[in-house]
């Protein structure tokens, strides 16, 4: 919005030219989202404990956790506030692709709401059933998926094409099955990051590495001179998700204020599945699907270990491969404190955002 407003008067005040530069729009994205955590956090934080919208704690649990019992959840509300205003504010909101990943951010941040809404409020004991929540993300990454195929947001690359990485120029062309695929990313990534929500700060903390890594994928890739030196494709539209992926960032940084031990607000499915998605849909608009599964490394690993004991439960009579799932648990009743489990955990995060980039080098 401010670049339509204020950058047509960069002729007669100079300094409005600045609004041409996405750098500078996404430092303002990011800031603008910290700020709206500081200033509107403890006010939603206060409205969300008088409306006594408090966390439920597994009773079969780290007995650790009890004393998180009534913490106000569905934080999510303000990350998905503290994305959404200032990626209005500083981006070009005539760029298609912007308008699809928010579209996706909060088709999958009402379906969290909902979720936490009949679990904390209607005392719903699981909340949604899985089943329809799946339903919901299919749906959401069916409509994004037709939405890319009609806008076509990739200039001259073909839509449906899957870049391999550290493959110069392979593309593989997926056709009929580029939604369904979409679909896949979507709902993988939603679940993963949901997952992995089960630490004070753990998840938005993980946000923050992949949500640079994108953002500089997407910042390069949407760059005609820097594309033609890492041998990327250039995607005309990508430069733009570049404020997105800050206002992410700022977000992320100003909900791990109040979410970092000892949490005062859990973000909930609201927030979990919000960013989740989020973060599979920037992986399919800078055309970096695949890199997915490697920036978002931590998230596998909590999917996996939920998938591998549910497996092992139920096909070797009732025998456990971890000491409980997801992962994080696991660690937990291994020993390890929860900050500990948390920091860790972070540390092989940034650790797989930083071999994601240079993936883009070794092509």
């Amino acid at each position: 919005m401010l670049y339509h407003l204020l950058f047509p008067l960069h002729e007669q005040f100079g300094v409005f030219n600045l609004f041409r530069y996405i750098t500078f729009r996404a430092a303002g994205a990011a800031i603008t989202a910290l700020l709206i955590c500081w200033i509107f956090g403890p006010r939603i934080i206060a409205w969300l404990r008088v409306l006594k919208f408090g966390q439920e704690v597994r009773k079969d649990g780290p007995t650790s956790h009890l004393v998180k019992q009534g913490t106000p959840t569905m934080g999510g509300i303000l990350i998905l506030a503290a994305i959404a205003i200032p990626t209005l504010l500083w981006a070009k909101l005539n760029n298609e692709s912007v308008w699809i990943l928010l579209f996706t951010t909060f088709c999958l941040g009402l379906l969290g709401f909902l979720d936490d809404y009949l679990r904390v409020v209607k005392k719903w004991k699981n909340g949604l059933q899985g089943r329809y929540k799946l339903i919901g993300q299919a749906l959401t990454g069916m409509i994004a998926g037709l939405a890319i195929i009609y806008c076509e947001p990739f200039g001259q690359l073909s839509t449906t094409t899957l870049a391999i990485p550290f493959l110069k120029e392979k593309l593989i062309d997926l056709g009929l099955l580029y939604v369904p695929f979409v679909v896949l990313t979507i709902t993988a990534a939603s679940n993963s990051v949901n997952l992995a929500d089960g630490l004070d700060g753990l998840c938005i903390g993980l946000m923050i590495p992949p949500a640079i890594a994108f953002g500089a994928l997407a910042y390069v890739g949407g760059n005609a001179v820097f594309a033609n030196y890492l041998n990327l494709p250039f995607l005309e539209e990508s430069g733009e998700l570049t404020v997105f992926a800050s206002a992410l960032v700022g977000a992320a940084l100003g909900f791990l204020w109040y979410n970092a031990h000892p949490a005062i607000v859990f973000m909930g499915d609201t927030g979990s599945l919000a960013l989740g998605g989020s973060l599979g849909m920037l992986a399919i608009l800078v055309k970096r699907e695949l890199l997915l599964v490697l920036v978002g490394g931590v998230f596998v690993a909590e999917s996996l270990s939920v998938m591998i004991q549910v497996l092992s439960y139920k096909y070797r009579g009732g025998k456990r491969v971890f000491k409980m799932a997801p992962l994080h648990h696991h660690f937990e009743l291994s020993g390890w404190k929860e900050t500990q489990v948390v920091i860790r955990f972070w540390i092989v995060g940034i650790l797989l955002a930083l071999v994601t980039l240079t993936t883009v080098k070794l092509q």
